[in-house]
């Protein structure tokens, strides 16, 4: 990599950084190629000449942040044994993202997506590498529960990742309710392990009564 190639990576990545920063802080209305310029500590200029527009680096950094953010928890992820565990590791993520400003990032995103086209089809392409993630646990996790054969581990994972977003803007407005809502999850966690503890006969017997319940 020649020096010039390198120091136009490090000023992108600079920009990028420099634009979750000015979301996460300032909030989606007072963005701009100068406030993401400053946070940076680059030349204004750069912004039009990496990106060609404030949009553009909006997307970019939309899907720069959440690679980073599923790179951060993908080894957590993989140790995931349980539908329990699945929902004891988003409630630490949840509290993680939280503290790091993540979620407010999350919120200014679906709101900017309002009006910067760019950035919904962006906000969904960083979503989706969650969603990817879940669905692989939930494929491996499911497979060794009584409900693996009747499940929709694609459709769940999108069913359990806008919860948390829900979850997540809901905190926002009310702190109390969203604390709730995840504790409702982790109760129905619990029932879930009641379930995956099951002896093999107890499991036959649930497998049984679902196959009923489809056919009807």
């Amino acid at each position: 990599m020649s020096p010039e190639t390198a120091k136009s990576q490090e000023t992108k990545a600079k920009l990028l950084e420099g634009a979750l920063r000015v979301l996460t802080e300032q909030g989606i209305a007072k963005t701009s190629a100068r406030t993401i310029a400053t946070a940076a500590g680059v030349n204004q200029a750069l912004v039009f000449y990496h990106f060609g527009s404030v949009d553009e680096l909006l997307a970019a950094a939309c899907r720069y942040g959440a690679e980073q953010a599923v790179a951060r928890y993908r080894d957590r992820m993989s140790a995931v044994g349980s539908l329990s565990e699945l929902l004891a590791v988003g409630r630490q993520i949840h509290e993680e993202e939280r503290e790091g400003g993540h979620v407010a990032l999350l919120g200014q995103l679906l709101a900017g997506a309002q009006t910067h086209a760019t950035l919904g089809p962006a906000t969904a392409a960083g979503l989706e590498l969650w969603i990817v993630e879940i669905e692989k646990v939930l494929t491996r996790v499911l497979a060794q529960t009584p409900f693996g054969e009747f499940s929709d581990p694609a459709g769940l994972a999108r069913a359990v990742a806008a919860s948390f977003v829900g979850i997540e803007l809901y905190e926002g407005v009310d702190p109390a309710g969203a604390h709730a809502a995840l504790g409702a999850l982790e109760q129905l966690g619990a029932l879930v392990a009641a379930l995956e503890e099951l002896g093999p006969v107890a499991q036959r017997a649930v497998r049984h009564r679902l196959r009923r319940m489809g056919r009807r």
